[in-house]
């Protein structure tokens, strides 16, 4: 087949609402995968990354949301971009590879010479076409996106070592307790379809297991509670580990940016690393002002078009403002996603905060926090409809929806 005639899907697992706790109270409100990050939902910057794969046929979001939650999302997008994004929904948990095996054959239709698979919850500069020139130069059946970290915080995710001059992937370990390697595996691959052969092959093993052993009732329990289904198969352990060393992976390394956004906190960090990619991809979304006609800008900053924002406030940077906000006169932000229709009045600031859907914070009042990221309270979360009084001081906190603040509070998570 020529290399123009060949065709490529992508694959983003979108994950659900079960593995969402960690991003509440943002998650009680919409799907994690659509809480927007740089005024865009988390997973467009995937999304839109895989637009610039040469040949792509078709996009599939993998997860265990309703479809009804996607179903206005994936119309919309796929209009936008012009390739046909579809949703479909696991039954139950798979596994990341068992995932990908279970839609076979849908995956297969347009009969790709290549499959990209994606985590939602990833947060990079998504190198695919790249990767995948790489990819056909190695040989292999599959690539991996790598990128080097600290030492100290390599242990977090899966450990890899790498050929320095082949890049053939030579040993894996997902989340070791002792050193490997500061390589780590980002979530991002791309595949042959003979993956599906070597899922199939995990889940063959595991039949023939479970038959050549006559249980005894009592060791069928235990052996149930131990050992995964059949067709449940996870990319990291039953692929990358047992695969490794035998020239069928190889590795591919990121210079850029990469964060995972497992919590509110670090969807803060990685709207910033978003906006400051626009620069680069999509310079038409970021604001301009000087204070004259329109607001002070400084840095990276979005503001959705519907948004009303006055030109005494300073916004910036790293600040995103969505759908139907109003900023009030004096208002100065730093560091924050100010989410649909809040409002925020005279001289009030924010900074290192996210507000959540229909707040209001009052005249001369503030919400803030020290920025860090990775701690609990590293930024103060308002959940929807909070209203924050004149001359409140929300700092470090989490609040819950629907309450209304008339004392300043400081380290604290308000149900």
């Amino acid at each position: 087949m020529g290399s123009s005639d060949e065709k490529v899907v992508a694959v983003i697992m979108v994950g659900g609402p079960t593995k969402g706790t960690r991003f509440r109270p943002l998650s009680l409100n919409v799907a994690k995968p659509l809480f927007p990050l740089a005024g865009q939902p988390m997973i467009h910057h995937p999304i839109s990354a895989c637009k610039r794969i040469p040949n792509l046929a078709q996009i599939y979001l993998v997860g265990f949301y309703e479809e009804r939650e996607f179903a206005l999302y994936v119309s919309s997008i796929s209009t936008e971009l012009r390739v046909p994004v579809r949703y479909l929904r696991e039954d139950k948990p798979h596994g990341s590879a068992g995932g990908l095996y279970n839609f076979r054959d849908l995956i297969m239709e347009d009969n790709p010479s290549h499959i990209f698979l994606l985590n939602c919850d990833v947060c990079c500069s998504f190198p695919l076409p790249e990767m995948l020139e790489a990819h056909k130069s190695y040989g292999g059946m599959g690539t991996i996106l790598v990128i080097k970290v600290s030492a100290e915080s390599a242990n977090q995710f899966g450990e890899l070592v790498a050929d320095p001059v082949t890049n053939e992937l030579l040993h894996y370990t997902e989340k070791p307790e002792t050193f490997v390697s500061d390589r780590i595996n980002c979530g991002v691959y791309v595949f042959t379809p003979d993956i599906f052969d070597a899922i199939r092959g995990v889940s063959s093993q595991r039949k023939d297991r479970a038959n050549l052993r006559r249980l005894s009732s009592f060791e069928a329990l235990q052996s149930a509670t131990r050992n995964p289904p059949s067709d449940f198969v996870r990319l990291d352990q039953d692929i990358l580990t047992p695969f490794a060393g035998k020239k069928q992976l190889y590795t591919y390394e990121t210079m850029d940016f990469w964060e995972q956004i497992k919590t509110p906190g670090m969807s803060l960090k990685c709207s910033a690393l978003y906006l400051a990619q626009f620069r680069f991809t999509s310079p038409n979304l970021l604001a301009s002002g000087d204070g004259t006609k329109s607001a002070t800008i400084i840095g990276d900053v979005y503001i959705h078009p519907s948004a009303k924002v006055h030109p005494s406030a300073k916004i910036g940077p790293n600040v995103s403002i969505s759908a139907n906000a109003r900023i009030g006169a004096g208002v100065r932000l730093i560091s924050c996603i100010i989410l649909d229709g809040v409002e925020i009045m005279e001289n009030a600031v924010v900074f290192h905060a996210i507000v959540g859907w229909k707040s209001s914070i009052g005249k001369w009042s503030r919400v803030q926090a020290e920025g860090d990221y990775n701690a609990k309270l590293g930024i103060t979360i308002l959940g929807e409809a909070v209203a924050v009084e004149d001359e409140v001081v929300v700092t470090n906190s989490i609040v819950l929806p629907n309450k209304t603040l008339n004392v300043s509070v400081q380290d604290e998570i308000l149900l």
